[in-house]
């Protein structure tokens, strides 16, 4: 019984803020450029009708509320009322009778925003996609011409979750007719309709539409970040509409996105030089220095790598504490840790760790002191270390088993580490990766009828599993074996990513061991010069050595050994060839 005291009074407080409302007031803009006629004052009758759609309306007659509410702002022509109708047939999941709410709102204040933003969402939420582009149009005509661009930039979002992507694409650009042809709105717009074509899977389309955006306003950051989001191998026509962007002087936040999709695509060399002109054009940028210090680490620049990371923690202490900081200060102090180690200053890198507060890393943190330990000789106590860690995530259990294989790979423990990859592996289901490094540490023990039957296995299972055809055909071809083969498998894997260096790396090498020194020659200055790596280097220093180029190829070595002293290829290399460059 006291509940309904309590309704009754938040619904009379309610329909007396619609009344305070209705006080005549200062005309807004929109209502003076509306030709709809002033809201009409609620009378005592209004009023009790109002006050029996509530009731209705938060009772068991929700529908009878819903008319009584909507029948109220039609008498009194309030855009509240017609919003409260809106909202009541929201909560009795009518969408057909929040349409019609919206529509006679709309109809009552044809130059109202708001109202016609209803009819424009409900009709999406609704799936009726093909009857929005009317009030689409709309919408963009009663914006502000100060926030069109905005506006336009925002459909994409509206059209979300419509589930025919493809009709929505379609009629979109249909709306956007003449804003696509309007040069101040035009990159905005093909913008727009290029993202819906990628919801729609019609990557080419989109790509298509981010060139038209860019040739309408080379400036605009709409059409290269989307064509950012489209780079990929086989979308070669994506990648130049980026790199036009980036000869102006774009926003740091884009070349730093460049730079990330060059490093997933392995092109390290072009991914440094974008990462060195953040860092120049705006060292207060703390991402880019993280970023570049761990791949200066991955090249084995110790020393630039320590500068990089050291100068990413001073900006850090600037940046405010949440997920993104934590793991990038946790990165950095892995990255110093690993650096602090390499110098077998063994104290300063437990220190390094000690840092690490992100419960998250605490793998990775882990598995540098078992490195630590292990490097002492007490690799029973770091395995241990590894063990012990709790399993909070179903895949942590993975996680720890590769961290303990990756230790003993580090440290040349090759059979212990094959031993518990085949142990895990025979564990169903089938898990192409495990097989895989099953695979790699059998070459590594010299078993290659076994390393062939592993990556056969991954092969069937997987056949775009391209890795495993570049591995096969490159051992294969190290040891002069079924040559022709080696480069059939070589080039499948290439199909599948063919600017990966490291296998134009094992296609020149086939190309090599077959005799033909000037194509191999040719493949691996294209190789060295996308990605300068140790095993490159060794490559390329033994074929110019092989033609005579012996300059040109102690240099290459030179360099392979700055970029990794330990590399065994390459001290296989020198060591055969009895070279000390």
């Amino acid at each position: 019984m006291k509940r309904f005291p309590l309704a009754a009074g938040a619904m009379l407080l309610a329909l007396a803020q619609v009344a305070c409302a209705q006080t005549p007031q200062t005309p807004q803009p929109e209502e003076t450029a509306s030709p709809a006629p002033a809201p009409t004052p609620l009378d005592a009758e209004l009023f009790y009708q109002l006050l029996l759609g509530e009731l209705n309306a938060r009772g068991l007659e929700p529908a009878t509320g819903y008319s009584l509410i909507l029948d109220s702002a039609r008498k009194t022509n309030d855009p509240a009322l017609y919003q409260r109708a809106v909202e009541v047939a929201f909560q009795s999941r009518s969408g057909d009778a929040a349409l019609q709410a919206a529509r006679a709102w709309k109809q009552a204040h044809p130059t109202s925003r708001e109202a016609n933003r209803y009819v424009l969402q409900i009709l999406v939420a609704l799936n009726r996609v093909a009857d929005s582009a009317e009030p689409l149009k709309a919408d963009i005509a009663l914006s502000d011409a100060k926030e069109r661009n905005a506006v336009l930039s925002g459909i994409p979002r509206t059209y979300a979750r419509v589930s025919d992507k493809k009709l929505a694409a379609t009629v979109v650009e249909q709306a956007l007719g003449d804003y696509l042809a309007n040069p101040a709105t035009a990159a905005s717009a093909w913008t727009s309709v290029g993202r819906l074509r990628l919801a729609a899977d019609d990557n080419a389309g989109a790509v298509e539409a981010a060139r038209r955006g860019q040739a309408a306003n080379p400036r605009a950051e709409g059409p290269a970040l989307l064509a950012l989001e489209l780079m990929d191998p086989k979308l070669p026509q994506a990648e130049p509409i980026v790199r036009r962007y980036m000869e102006g002087k774009p926003l740091p936040e884009l070349r730093m996105g460049y730079a990330r999709a060059l490093l997933d695509a392995q092109r390290y060399a072009e991914a440094t030089k974008q990462l060195q002109v953040v860092t120049a054009e705006k060292p207060d940028y703390p991402e880019a220095w993280l970023v570049q210090g761990t791949l200066q680490l991955q090249d084995n620049q110790d020393a630039a790598a320590e500068t990089s990371l050291k100068r990413f923690l001073e900006l850090a202490q600037a940046q405010r504490s949440g997920e993104e900081r934590s793991r990038g200060l946790a990165q950095a102090y892995l990255s110093l840790s690993r650096i602090a180690e390499k110098r077998k200053d063994y104290a300063l890198a437990g220190a390094w760790l000690d840092k690490i507060e992100n419960p998250q890393d605490l793998v990775a943190a882990q598995h540098r002191r078992a490195s630590i330990l292990a490097r002492q000789g007490k690799m029973d106590e770091a395995r241990k270390l590894l063990r012990s860690l709790p399993d909070r995530a179903p895949t942590d259990a993975r996680t720890k088993l590769m961290a303990e294989v990756q230790l003993l790979r580090e440290h040349k423990q090759f059979k212990a580490a094959y031993d518990l990859l085949a142990q895990a592996a025979a564990k169903p289901p089938f898990d192409a990766d495990l097989v895989y490094d099953q695979a790699m540490l059998a070459e590594k023990l010299d078993n290659l009828p076994e390393m062939e039957r592993l990556l056969r296995q991954v092969i069937a299972a997987k056949p775009d599993y391209h890795h495993a055809y570049n591995a096969l055909g490159y051992s294969l071809a190290e040891r002069s074996l079924r040559l022709p083969e080696a480069k059939e498998l070589i080039k499948k894997a290439l199909t599948f990513a063919p600017d990966d260096p490291f296998i134009s790396d094992s296609l020149a090498w086939v190309e090599f061991r077959m005799g033909n020194k000037a194509e191999a020659l040719r493949i691996l200055d294209t190789a060295y010069k996308a990605r300068p790596d140790a095993d490159i280097a060794a490559h390329l220093g033994e074929v110019l050595w092989s033609l005579g180029q012996r300059d040109r190829a102690q240099a290459i070595w030179k360099e392979g050994l700055l970029l990794n002293s330990e590399n065994d290829t390459l001290q296989e290399t020198l060591k055969r060839l009895r070279v000390k460059p």
